[in-house]
């Protein structure tokens, strides 16, 4: 079977569109915005679609290979405030807990340099606890071909083995400040996952 996606922050489809042209199938979309909404019905009318991810439990759209996550960039870019976590649109926590419950093999992220400075090293710490080996590089736009820099933090993470780690999911819940003295049976049962 083809690979199945999750596309979380899908915008207008840019990670689907290069993972159609792989063969993979879309999945899932999770976009709040009305527009992108109405263009991704448009690209890929078969996909089950949502539009608040803080609403998403991750098990909704079957088994998924992949997740992809364009994840908001505000809370850390240079451009504005840096209030990394602080800031309510910081919503790296609920891609974690997707992740945690879809349990893919892959999971491909991207967001802004600034992130390297505010938050990457938690994100890494994430997706590690729940099992994954994880990679991050900047790749500018230029090494592509494009005509313009404009960088970018890639972060690539496959899944270890058949699941979390070890106790990954009470690391998750504690970052998050939920689990204090839980037991890693009652994080699971938490989050869903197995």
């Amino acid at each position: 079977r083809p690979w199945r996606v999750l596309s979380l922050f899908a915008g207008i489809g840019g990670f689907d569109l290069a993972c159609s042209w792989l063969g993979m199938e879309i999945a899932g979309q999770v976009e709040i915005d009305p527009f992108c909404q109405r263009v991704l019905a448009k690209h890929w009318p078969d996909a089950l679609r949502a539009g608040d991810v803080r609403e998403v439990r991750g098990d909704e759209f079957g088994p998924i290979d992949l997740v992809t996550a364009g994840f908001p960039c505000q809370p850390v870019s240079v451009a504005g405030q840096r209030r990394g976590a602080a800031d309510d649109r910081w919503l790296w926590p609920e891609v974690a807990r997707i992740v945690s419950v879809a349990r893919p093999r892959w999971v491909l992220g991207e967001n802004v340099p600034g992130l390297v400075s505010l938050g990457l090293d938690g994100v890494l710490a994430d997706l590690e606890g729940l099992g994954y080996a994880c990679w991050a590089a900047i790749i500018p736009a230029c090494a592509v071909g494009a005509y313009h820099r404009r960088d970018r933090l890639w972060i690539v993470a496959h899944r270890n083995g058949d699941g979390p780690a070890d106790e990954g999911n009470v690391r998750l819940l504690r970052a998050k400040g939920v689990a204090g003295d839980m037991t890693e049976e009652e994080a699971t049962g938490m989050l869903g996952t197995s």
